[in-house]
């Protein structure tokens, strides 16, 4: 069991919000801290089609029964008319839900009224390493993240399975697209932009379909939180910059199945790829489970140089390096960086042995680095 850091901080009497991406452990989390509470899982059939053909159900039983509270109703997204119930109940009776989903897309296509701004959102990421007692990272880059394909014995398998029956077969059942041959190859062109600036021209022709039908695949995958953009930092620029955003999936295991990776090991550029979304993942999660709630950009100009992510305004640069030890050849684009913005704090992470101080910039092995985040002492 994993102690996970989303513990709904704050939360007191009002109804939230949960989102996450299919298995991240919504579910054991809300059934771990909420024992006590009426739970309604809307993947179960009959559960489904009870409420399905009448959502007053949930408002008589829920008036009939006084509920220990919260009430937790698990894939709300696969009932939008439920909400009206819900609205209701918050409003008439005071009663406190958790709204537990992998989307709030369909809610949304479906006229969903997302409360009105009556709930607080919250969301559950992939395991973070704080998470996780006797953290490994090699384990973390090649089974990835997600709690059950972290512990497998054979994540490969469990890669395939998400990937074919959810992300292929499951989207397109929720009506989300209807060309599921089409998202399929949109699937396997999408992740070789993974940490890429996205060009959606060069994929739509690679896909056989438009480009404004790509964007739309794109945003189905954000929507459904399998994975972000990560905006152009454009505060000013004295270089011309790239200011098309880059792509990263939600998981560093699943992007491996896409991929088809194979065994990733320390050295070279797959494990450097790896490497910097693993970061990634956890900067994210910092930025939403801190309540700091930070944006990340990237930095890039038309000349070359680049910082992987920006924190805040200005005010950390981050580079990540996947490399045993940093020289001073690595460091001229966060020297450029610096020269033109003089963020508070410039970092390396890297595989180095120990922490430098190279006029200026830190750099720091992932293990420090890590730990400075997770206690506040990066983002202050």
């Amino acid at each position: 069991m994993y102690k996970r850091l989303q513990q709904f901080k704050g939360l007191g009497s009002e109804s939230c919000f949960l989102w996450g991406p299919r298995q991240s452990g919504k579910s054991t989390l809300l059934k771990t801290l909420f024992p006590n509470s009426p739970y309604y899982d809307l993947l179960l059939s009959d559960e489904f089609e009870r409420l399905n053909r009448r959502p007053s159900f949930l408002r008589e039983e829920l008036l009939a029964n006084h509920p220990v509270v919260p009430v937790i109703i698990d894939e709300v997204q696969k009932i939008p008319q439920l909400l009206d119930e819900i609205q209701w109940l918050i409003v008439n009776k005071k009663i406190q839900f958790i709204l537990c989903g992998s989307s709030a897309r369909k809610l949304k296509r479906g006229s969903g009224n997302l409360l009105g701004g009556r709930a607080l959102r919250y969301e559950l990421f992939p395991l973070v390493s704080p998470e996780i007692p006797e953290f490994d990272i090699s384990r973390a880059l090649n089974h990835g993240l997600l709690p059950r394909h972290y512990q497998a014995v054979h994540p490969e398998l469990l890669g395939r399975s998400y990937v074919g029956d959810y992300l292929k077969e499951e989207i397109a059942a929720e009506a989300l697209t209807r060309n599921v041959p089409a998202f399929a190859r949109f699937l396997e062109a999408a992740s070789f932009c993974n940490g890429e600036v996205v060009n959606f021209t060069n994929i739509a022709r690679e896909c056989g379909v438009s480009a404004p039908t790509v964007k739309e695949y794109f945003q189905i995958l954000v929507d459904t939180l399998l994975a972000r953009f990560v905006p152009a930092f454009q505060k000013k620029p004295k270089r011309r910059v790239i200011q098309a955003p880059k792509f990263y999936l939600f998981d560093v295991g699943i992007a491996n199945t896409l991929l088809k990776r194979g065994t990733i090991s320390a050295g070279g550029e797959i494990f450097g790829r790896a490497f910097e979304q693993f970061i990634f993942q956890e900067i994210i999660a910092h930025s939403h489970y801190s309540g700091l709630e930070y944006p990340v950009s990237y930095w890039r100009t038309a000349s070359g140089f680049e910082v992987d992510f920006i924190l805040g305004d200005r005010n950390v640069a981050l580079e990540v390096k996947g490399i045993p030890e940093v020289h001073s050849q690595h460091l001229r684009s966060m020297s450029a960086f610096r020269e033109e913005y003089k963020p508070k704090k410039a970092i390396i992470v890297s595989l180095d042995a120990r922490s430098r101080d190279v006029g200026g910039m830190i750099i720091m092995p992932w293990k420090a680095f890590l730990n400075d985040l997770w206690t506040g002492s990066i983002i202050t």
